[in-house]
């Protein structure tokens, strides 16, 4: 398909600056164009592959993946190379088996979608490519600006000035756009925990007894529970590719990036006394495939938009989460599509009014998601191992219609109306 034949909306002459091209800023990228808006997207990467250089598990249950049907070609892209599991098995941290979960009957909410971070992301770019939207590699933004004469906002790439009517700020956690939303500079400071993470190929222990189960068989999906640390391994693609990541308190000695080396035998520092499959796994991993990053909290913010109302934040620029809440990936899709669709209902007379919208529509859902990561953490690494082996299901992640039962284009475009008046109610008493 060229960039003519996608299925849009017609033009609504409303320009969207959208920076950063991680899952947050695509998806707002290719919602807004669906929804006839113009793009621009900037990322500050020089080239694709430097932007799908990371390996590493991502999951989008089917509240994030609703909006990849939209996207003619791509959700089948995932699938294909997704990995072919509906169930969790759980064990104990020195091997004992506790429960499986199954997660079959969400198939009837939608589709679940768990792969390698790069290889989706790069089916998400391509489908955004092919639209024909304006993507603009090796653009750091400088800084953010809003005018109310003329209304407009924009970023400052290579000293030069560029405004549009909105712009979406989803550069992650250090996000440039935050200090125009909050007025200060503020710095992330540590959750206490940190993660190693790594993937290869499963030739690297598709011989070795201890490991072999895990591959031989097709896709597995096991985790691992003991004191302060949860590990989990996948096998993917038929059993041919194998990842791993486990969840430590963090000792300080590590900065927040993706990029931080990680050693294996640092990894078995903190894997004293568990079982042999774990442990052989941490072995097995090759130089340069493993990643030791911090895991970074923010204190929730007051707002997501700026001022003005021209800059809004999605992603993780406005609710980073925990891995354990399993929902990071696919907030940051309902945001994109909660914002393009309210750009839509307001117009171009209001782009104030339409991310006034957009953050009633996702303050309260999004907080009430992210405070599940901490509690399945605690529900894990605290573990009365008394009560679980008398009830093992109280290991289960908890997984709740309200949270994946869940479209955010129907229920932005049902709410919509109510929001506004509500906001304009509010105005009205000011």
């Amino acid at each position: 398909m060229s960039g003519d034949d996608f299925p849009r909306l017609p033009p609504s002459g409303i320009k969207v600056l959208v920076v950063g091209a991680g899952f947050a800023g695509l998806a707002a990228a290719i919602e807004c164009d669906r929804k006839g808006h113009s793009v621009t997207l900037f990322e500050k990467a020089d080239d694709v592959d430097e932007l799908m250089r990371i390996g590493d598990i991502i999951s989008f249950d089917p509240n994030g993946s609703r909006a990849f049907e939209r996207w003619p070609g791509v959700v089948d892209a995932m699938e294909a190379i997704a990995r072919q599991t509906s169930w969790l098995d759980l064990h104990h941290h020195q091997g004992r088996f506790v429960t499986r979960q199954s997660f079959a009957h969400e198939r009837a909410w939608g589709r679940r979608i768990n792969g390698h971070r790069g290889q989706l992301h790069n089916i998400i770019y391509r489908h955004a490519v092919a639209r024909g939207i304006d993507i603009r590699l090796g653009c750091r933004v400088e800084d953010y600006f809003e005018t109310d004469d003329p209304p407009q906002a924009g970023v400052v790439v290579k000293g030069e000035r560029i405004a549009g009517d909105v712009v979406i700020a989803a550069e992650g956690v250090r996000s440039r756009g935050r200090k125009i939303v909050l007025g200060f500079d503020e710095n992330p400071k540590s959750s206490g925990y940190a993660v190693y993470r790594a993937w290869f190929p499963a030739d690297r222990i598709r011989d070795n007894p201890v490991l072999r189960h895990l591959v031989v068989n097709g896709d597995t999906h096991q985790g691992f529970i003991g004191p302060d640390i949860h590990f989990l391994a996948s096998s993917i693609k038929n059993g041919s590719e194998v990842n791993w990541v486990f969840t430590h308190i963090d000792d300080g000695n590590i900065e927040e990036s993706w990029q931080f080396p990680g050693k294996p035998e640092e990894a078995l520092r903190y894997l004293d006394g568990w079982c042999p499959v774990v442990r052989e796994l941490v072995k097995a991993t090759p130089d340069g495939r493993l990643i030791d990053h911090k895991l970074v909290y923010r204190d929730p913010l007051p707002t997501f938009i700026s001022p003005r109302g021209r800059i809004a934040l999605i992603g993780d620029a406005a609710h980073p989460f925990l891995p354990t809440s399993i929902q990071g990936a696919s907030q940051s899709i309902e945001d994109g599509v909660v914002l393009a669709t309210c750009l839509e209902l307001s117009g171009r007379r209001d782009i104030p009014r339409a991310l006034r919208a957009y953050e009633r529509l996702r303050y309260e859902r999004v907080h009430r998601a992210q405070a599940m990561g901490p509690k399945t953490r605690e529900r894990w690494h605290k573990a009365d191992w008394t009560k679980v082996w008398k009830n093992p299901e109280m290991l289960h992640l908890i997984r709740e219609p309200w949270l994946l039962n869940f479209d955010a284009e129907k229920d932005a475009y049902d709410r919509y109306g109510q929001v506004v008046a509500e906001l304009d109610t509010v105005k009205a008493r000011l």
